[in-house]
């Protein structure tokens, strides 16, 4: 049924991922009465508190913040229930909603998840999809429920993952992405031409949460599979081995055929380092010893003395 009032909306949102839905429920019009997001939290070398991003556009935007510590406290729930709020919209908000806030809503709670649902649920889909050499993905808008990931499809849309994308650019596409399908599909749920439907069970897989571990390169493994790796983690946790009893972070992974032990450097060749693979040579572009700043493969050439011969993972 069409609905012409203005919607009451709490934005629940934390990192970058975010800001491109808040930014464009703002910019539509819609009514924001209040922005939660999570606490402020120590960052950086010097552990200096610094606020979330999201709290940061908030403020931009002189939107009320809310920042509890527990979503899930019952004077958390009663202070949000005070809102009488149509509807929640929640972008990589970084806490689980319990089920007395689920249910706050008179609409519910519209997740945009980074990821073509049932595919990919959990917190780190945008990673998973480059690791393990998707050739699309997209955003879904759905109705949130208790399960992780698991609720009632809105909307999805769809783009191509290019051979040179990392986790870092292909957030800031599906950020915006995701922003547009969010009006979209709020726009369809007031006039009545956008309805949910439950996930289907078939190609439902997750996206676990990565940890530093999950970086560690294996040299033993195809070229292929180790520029994924490196471009799915990049920024953040990063792939890498060691160096002469270091870490060391390698980023801009490009494949090529040449041959010869795992891990095992073959040369320097128009700005790339050349690194054997298990099956054919993995192309590095920069590197990072751990302690210092991140440098074009050339300068890590000639700074660190690499010749070939030099074994990587030792």
């Amino acid at each position: 049924m069409p609905d012409g009032r203005q919607w009451r909306i709490v934005f629940m949102g934390t990192p970058e991922f975010a800001l491109p839905s808040l930014s464009s429920l703002a910019s539509t019009g819609k009514e924001v009465v209040a922005v939660v997001t999570q606490p402020d939290r120590p960052r950086g070398r010097g552990r200096k508190l610094s606020p979330p991003p999201v709290k940061v556009l908030a403020q931009e935007l002189s939107l009320p913040i809310w920042q509890p510590e527990k979503i899930r406290d019952p004077a958390i729930v009663s202070r949000l229930a005070d809102l009488a709020p149509d509807l929640f919209v929640v972008v990589a908000y970084g806490q689980i909603l319990p089920p007395a806030l689920l249910g706050l809503p008179r609409l519910g709670a519209l997740n945009v998840h980074a990821s073509l649902l049932p595919a990919y649920r959990g917190p780190a889909p945008i990673n998973w999809a480059i690791i393990n050499g998707e050739t699309q993905t997209g955003v879904t808008t759905m109705f949130m429920d208790q399960g992780v990931d698991t609720g009632a499809i809105l909307e999805s849309r769809i783009i191509p993952i290019k051979e040179t994308d990392t986790a870092k650019t292909l957030h800031d596409r599906l950020s915006k992405l995701g922003a547009d399908l969010l009006i979209q599909t709020i726009a369809g749920l007031k006039d009545g031409t956008v309805s949910p439907h439950p996930q289907p069970e078939a190609g439902a897989s997750h996206a676990p949460l990565l940890t530093k571990s999950d970086g560690l390169l294996n040299w033993s493994r195809p070229a292929v599979e180790l520029a994924r790796l490196i471009r799915g983690l990049d920024p953040w946790p990063g792939a890498w081995t060691a160096h002469r009893g270091r870490s060391l972070k390698l980023f801009g992974g490009r494949t090529g055929s040449a041959q010869g032990l795992p891990g095992q450097v073959l040369g320097l060749d128009t700005g790339w380092l050349h690194v054997a693979a298990g099956e054919g040579s993995l192309l590095v572009a920069e590197l990072q010893l751990a302690g210092q700043k991140r440098l074009a493969a050339s300068e890590f050439w000639h700074g660190q003395r690499l010749e070939p011969g030099v074994v990587l993972g030792t």
